[in-house]
């Protein structure tokens, strides 16, 4: 078997495979590259030595069995026989569950995870967008910790179970996306900077030294994260990636790193002749980075929309602190002004950055399904305090009211696991870093940044205690439970019936930003939104209101609670805490 790494300030580079040390040989084609030859089979663990240091594991391993600082070992590709023809699932009229592998199940494992996708199907999810995989220290932790950026996470059940996983969804006609952190490496296990300028002074993050993209040396960190991308694609068959917090992508380089991905992408997907995708997570709010490349964009696919997220949530919760002071001025007209406009950040004034922000998009040419919207999401629900979701705070009725602002919007719509049947269970923060150093620098940093907002230390939880992770577990007995638990079957019931209307209405998948026409009144806290025939209707105060649609011949779709059409004066009168989609009759 043939092995090849890329260390280009080495004098020396020698391969440890099963016990036996060769010497390799520079790559007389290939600046900075060194290869040999081995008797190597599917398992066979190996390392590399830098100039007859510690042996390290391959920076393209694919396999990690022992952690991060263990030996890589070699996987066949081969090996697996796939069962599932699957022609691809696009992004235009999806739905996405966002779902993390470790508390997704108590056990915790992408086969457990497999084994409760039926769930999804019937919800009525197209695709399931998986936090990272990649390998990081310990069992249990979020994922953005990860090193080895082309292995999968072995207590998840390693490359085989990823396999196994995404056959299982494609047999159920679901899609699979796959969170990928290009931006940094976790602190603990990161062997790239022995082999080669991976990382760069030139810029700086939040997490350190920036990864080189535009320094010297960065064509081939370039090709090590686009190969990545393209064998998550490739060898596992997912249908897309998220790529997480791409505004730390620091790169000066005319063409951009994400033009150079998303070109990359695209020409893939051509020649395996199925859809492929890519959504970035973006606080840039520029309309550039999802444009198509033939008109001057960067060419992803789709980005998350947190403008839509924090409008939502301000009007749900009247919370206005941080990064929601902007939104929570006028909560119910920031939320129509991402209805109709995208960004709520269009080029206005951001008391929370001090400086003017994002740009507007052109209404009219931008598909709204490349925007993602979401009430809630791993980051606003693990980065509070004690990981608390909507469920512990709402009342049954504003959680609909979340719901069908969400499902029946413009945007490509995305929960997060459980907020489906209002889950009882937290979503917290927690690591499982085996240098104890580090852990405790964790521990300590988490409670000081809450302290920070008058949180004591004993209520912010210790990320390292067990106990941590296992709170966040779903709990599958409260979907479950039916009738006898009323606030889980009826939330479940509520977004069930959203989700079929979104698909079964032409209306509610039209991606035309310009076409959407709403109405609010901030002081009685409702607003009314129309998309073709359709008909949406949210009450987020607590007293009736009497809402002047403009329509007398209409059919209720759904509704919270029980509501009459509009009658002859065009209004509809809503309850409190209550939200109806209607349709022309």
């Amino acid at each position: 078997m043939r092995f090849e790494v890329w260390a280009p300030q080495a004098d020396r580079m020698t391969l440890h495979c099963e016990g036996a040390v060769s010497a390799l040989e520079r790559d007389p084609q290939r600046a900075g590259w060194w290869t040999g030859e081995a008797d190597a089979r599917d398992g066979t663990r190996y390392g590399f030595a830098v100039d007859d240091g510690p042996v390290l594991p391959d920076p393209r391993s694919r396999r990690q069995p022992d952690g991060p600082d263990g030996l890589s070992a070699v996987v066949d590709p081969e090996r697996y026989a796939w069962r599932a023809e699957w022609p691809g699932r696009p992004l235009p009229g999806a739905v996405l569950y966002e779902l993390h592998v470790g508390t997704y199940t108590p056990e915790g494992t992408l086969d457990a995870a497999a084994g409760r996708l039926g769930h999804l199907v019937e919800l009525g999810i197209t695709h399931v967008e998986l936090m990272p995989l990649c390998p990081f220290p310990g069992r249990h932790g979020w994922g953005y910790e990860g090193v080895s950026l082309w292995a999968v996470h072995e207590p998840y059940g390693g490359p085989e179970a990823l396999k196994r996983f995404v056959d299982r969804a494609h047999e159920l006609g679901l899609g699979v996306v796959l969170d990928v952190v290009h931006n940094h490496l976790g602190p603990s296990g990161n062997y790239l900077p022995a082999f080669g300028p991976y990382f760069t002074d030139t810029h700086h993050t939040p997490w350190g030294s920036a990864v080189n993209l535009d320094a010297p040396g960065s064509d081939e960190v370039r090709g090590y994260l686009v190969g990545s991308a393209l064998a998550w694609l490739r060898d596992y068959r997912l249908d897309g990636l998220r790529l997480d917090a791409v505004h730390a992508l620091k790169d000066t380089r005319a063409c951009h790193f994400l033009e150079e991905l998303s070109t990359a992408v695209d020409g893939l997907a051509a020649e395996l002749d199925r859809p492929l995708f890519l959504v970035a997570e973006s606080d840039l709010n520029d309309p550039r980075l999802v444009t198509p490349r033939k008109e001057g964009g960067l060419g992803l696919h789709a980005q998350w929309n947190d403008d839509f997220h924090h409008s939502l949530h301000t009007a749900l919760t009247g919370e206005a602190q941080g990064y929601y002071a902007d939104f929570g001025r006028a909560p119910v007209a920031a939320l129509a002004k991402t209805l109709t406009s995208g960004f709520f950040h269009d080029g206005t004034y951001s008391s929370f950055r001090g400086r003017h922000h994002g740009r507007r998009l052109d209404r009219t040419r931008m598909s709204a399904h490349r925007l993602l919207g979401y009430s809630q999401t791993h980051d606003q629900i693990g980065n509070r305090a004690q990981g608390d979701r909507l469920s512990a705070s709402l009342s049954p009725g504003l959680l609909a009211c979340a719901a069908a602002l969400v499902l029946t919007s413009p945007f490509t719509p995305m929960l997060f696991m459980g907020e489906e049947w209002a889950a009882g269970t937290p979503w917290q923060f927690f690591t499982d870093h085996t240098d104890p150093e580090l852990a405790e620098a964790v521990r300590r940093g988490r409670r000081r940044e809450f302290a920070a907002h008058g949180w004591a230390e004993e209520d912010v939880p210790d990320p390292q205690d067990p106990a941590t992770r296992d709170r966040s577990c779903l709990d599958w007995s409260e979907p479950a439970s039916g009738a006898e638990n009323g606030l889980h079957a009826r939330v479940l019931d509520w977004y069930r019936d959203l989700i079929a209307l979104r698909h079964s209405q032409r209306d509610l998948s039209d991606p035309d930003l310009a076409a959407v026409k709403v109405a609010h009144d901030e002081g009685a806290r409702w607003i009314a939104f129309r998309r073709g025939d359709v008909q949406v209707a949210v009450n987020l105060g607590k007293d009736s209101a009497a809402i002047p649609l403009g329509i007398r011949n209409a059919r209720v779709l759904a509704a919270w609670e029980p509501v009459d059409r509009p009658g002859a004066d065009g209004l509809l009168h809503l309850p409190g805490e209550s939200c109806v989609v209607l349709a022309q009759a």
